[in-house]
């Protein structure tokens, strides 16, 4: 049994965190929870009677039998609450982005192993449905090698509220991190990438639209948001040398959670669009069919956890994989720029 704590209790915590570590009770207990401001609303919810909430972060960095520490606060916090607890010898996982900067990450990675702790990003999105379909078609080999594929996380929301103009804020790091970590999980390190990153709707925001483009010798990764789409693309096409796959429709476990159905829940998740491959088999003949989708479960994410804090496994993502990432994310604000060709 780990005993944990978080620092953070706003809509990451309760809509993203709690629901799934609070049904693994044969793993994990959740002692205590911080933040800076009372809830009573929430705090008195039935699932949290047992979860102490104290005003005092204290109370968590000197409870020697607290050993992982989940924080979700505004990332421009992550690093130092990050560092806090490990310093006290805490386990710790970071919400997105795992921190701000590429220097700050590679500072927590060396701290953790000098204290002897694990630090981890929370990259739920591993276990999104659709990903681990695509994945799940990937290694099936049917495909043949991979020359292609293309990404969409989009929304539709044409009203923009003005924000703080930090890159942080803005899509790429909100949620590039996870789609570019899907390409790393699937693909590793890319050799190059280009970049094209906007801000459509109120131009003194951070952005709101971007395209990554990851390439890997034969292989092009393409990782695309916007808030302006109202017609919604496949969330995954991939091409192969013997043929292709789509996956329509996004992981749906977000849309369940808002509407308060849990992962407990037996309907929870239950009607995942199937994808659509078609191949050339090895008699060279046409094959088009639905591949099921696999079931997603951002609770994988602890599942993982814990396996390292109590068994040594390796992390569910790699140093490289988290360093390729803010690397990435980093170089897109500080040196690329649209490619435009001028024609005058």
């Amino acid at each position: 049994m780990i005993n944990c704590a978080f620092i953070g209790f706003g809509k990451s915590a309760t809509r993203y965190h709690l629901p799934y570590v609070l049904i693994r009770n044969d793993k994990y207990r959740v002692k205590t929870i911080y933040d800076i401001v009372a809830k009573p609303e929430i705090e008195s919810r039935p699932q949290y009677r047992r979860i102490t909430f104290t005003r005092d972060v204290n109370e968590i960095l000197t409870d020697d039998t607290i050993s992982l520490v989940v924080i979700c606060t505004h990332p421009d916090s992550h690093y130092s609450w990050a560092k806090a607890c490990i310093e006290h010898g805490k386990n710790v996982m970071v919400e997105k982005p795992f921190t701000t900067t590429l220097d700050e990450a590679k500072t927590l990675l060396a701290l953790a192993k000098q204290h002897g702790v694990t630090v981890t990003p929370f990259q739920n999105r591993r276990f999104d449905s659709c990903f681990l379909t695509v994945q799940q078609v990937i290694k099936s080999g049917l495909l043949g090698d991979i020359v292609e594929i293309e990404s969409h996380f989009d929304y539709f929301r044409p009203e923009a509220q003005p924000q703080v103009n930090h890159p942080f804020n803005g899509a790429f790091y909100g949620l590039g991190i996870h789609t570019l970590d899907q390409m790393l999980a699937l693909f590793g390190r890319p050799r190059q990438v280009a970049y094209d990153i906007r801000s459509l709707r109120l131009k003194q925001n951070p952005d709101d639209t971007f395209e990554a483009q990851l390439y890997y010798d034969d292989l092009k990764a393409i990782i695309k948001t916007s808030h302006l789409v109202m017609t919604p693309y496949p969330r995954f096409i991939v091409h192969g040398t013997r043929g292709s796959f789509i996956q329509m429709q996004i992981d749906r476990q977000e849309s369940y959670l808002k509407e308060n159905i849990m992962p407990d829940h037996p309907t929870f998740c239950a009607n995942n669009q199937p994808g659509i491959i078609e191949y050339l088999n090895e008699e060279q003949q046409t094959v088009k069919r639905e591949v099921p989708a696999v079931r997603g479960d951002y609770g994988r994410v602890y599942d993982a956890l814990y396996d390292t804090i109590m068994n040594g496994a390796a992390n569910y993502v790699s140093e490289q994989d988290m360093l390729t990432n803010l690397e990435i994310l980093e170089g897109g604000f500080s040196r690329a720029t649209p490619f435009v060709i001028d024609l005058d």
